[in-house]
């Protein structure tokens, strides 16, 4: 791995663990000024090194950043720290501080021996080009005089956007239904004209993925909610139909079933320029969203309170599969656990990816796939009022494979 070389500001995520990597006196302590006092952990402050692994990772569990000062010479001292960000689903960054060795002589005190202090500089240089291999999604080399000059940028993930505060409208998945889309918009007061949609004001709709397959308009969907998202009126999450798109349209392989060889015809007639515009879409959406001030969870197939504002690979499987066994039933359908059981956090969370009769309400969650594709519904949630409307199917486009389960009206 190459480390990138600093520019005048670095960019670090605003959910992360951040290692500072440096030998004593290399300016970890001085460099830790571009955070609160609550975000760095130095490990003089801690007894032992339990303790402060335990401090890091009360912090990581609560959603915040953590800035870590402890020996980090070596790879060997720096894996529990790339494991514990693993564990805790948020990127690991290392910033390497470099300073230079006649610096590092003046600065020490006679706390290292210059023997000591040459043979941590080697294995930290030695080392640094392997900090990826190691687990670290970002690593920034600091060196010399860069190091007091450079400053720090917090970039939100793209799943947070605690900003926006509503209200909003949830829409659960829509699968290629775009007279019921239409319908359903009109229901909720959004006024279009043509493929212009116009919000009521102040509202925001937000679609819960899936939007193609099994329906007779997945390009035309598309149209729709990608001109919603581009003009503001709208949010979108990826769901699994999107995501399998997407790598279609990638040039992967993939199994066109499930609706997917029809939109793929769909697009393919709509050609090559609205095509890329699709993917360029879909690649852009976020797995989930957190809103409202967290507050509000939107996700395709659900998400359990630890993954809530989360980047890592394992909140977005969560998000655009659910709780998925790994088996498949009779059917050859993916067997899934009903999270929404045993769910006890505070945010609401709005998702779809399982589709029922009616709206599920399960404590502070609710199914909004009503099978709009398989003759039933297409459902959305109005924030913070949490009601549902839901407008009737106009066909069976696709037969389900086996009856909607009734839904659970809300408590």
């Amino acid at each position: 791995m190459t480390l990138t070389a600093a520019p005048d500001v670095i960019e670090l995520p605003a959910l992360a663990l951040v290692l500072l990597v440096g030998v004593p006196g290399s300016g970890r302590g001085a460099f830790a000024r571009h955070f609160t006092p609550g975000e760095v952990f130095d490990a003089r402050a801690f007894p032992d090194a339990d303790a402060l692994r335990a401090a890091v990772a009360a912090r990581l569990a609560a959603g915040e950043l953590a800035v870590v000062i402890a020996p980090t010479t070596r790879p060997l001292d720096r894996a529990p720290w790339s494991a514990l960000a693993r564990e805790h689903d948020v990127k690991a960054v290392a910033v390497l501080l470099d300073e230079d060795r006649a610096v590092l002589e003046a600065r020490s005190g006679g706390t290292l021996t210059r023997e000591e202090l040459i043979a941590q500089v080697s294995e930290l240089r030695r080392t640094a080009g392997g900090l990826r291999a190691e687990g670290f999604r970002q690593a920034w080399h600091l060196r010399g005089e860069q190091i007091g000059r450079v400053g720090v940028r917090r970039v939100p993930l793209r799943v947070d956007r605690r900003d926006l505060s509503g209200p909003f409208d949830l829409i659960g998945d829509v699968h290629g239904c775009l007279l019921e889309l239409r319908d359903l918009l009109t229901r909720l007061g959004y006024v279009l004209d043509g493929e212009s949609v116009t919000p009521p004001a102040g509202r925001t709709a937000v679609f819960l993925g899936d939007l193609t397959d099994r329906g007779p308009d997945s390009a035309g969907v598309l149209r729709l909610v990608m001109g919603m998202v581009a003009s503001g009126a709208a949010l979108c999450v990826t769901g699994n139909h999107d995501e399998k798109l997407l790598r279609a349209l990638s040039g992967k392989a993939v199994k066109p079933l499930h609706g997917l060889d029809v939109t793929l015809a769909e697009l393919q007639e709509a050609g090559p320029t609205f095509q890329a515009q699709v993917r360029t879409f879909l690649e852009g959406l976020p797995a989930h969203l957190v809103l409202d001030g967290g507050r509000l969870i939107a996700a395709h197939g659900g998400l359990p309170a630890h993954l809530h504002g989360r980047g890592s690979g394992r909140a977005r499987s969560f998000a655009l599969y659910g709780d998925t066994t790994g088996e498949r039933d009779e059917l050859g359908l993916p067997v899934r656990r009903d999270w929404a059981a045993g769910y006890a956090g505070a945010p609401l969370v709005a998702y779809g990816h399982t589709p029922h009769a009616e709206p599920r309400w399960v404590g502070n969650t609710v199914n909004l796939d009503t099978g709009c594709a398989f003759g039933g519904a297409l459902t959305a949630l109005r924030y913070p009022e949490r009601e549902t409307l839901s407008v009737p199917a106009r066909a069976v486009y696709a037969p389900p494979p086996r009856p909607l389960p009734p839904g659970q009206p809300q408590e």
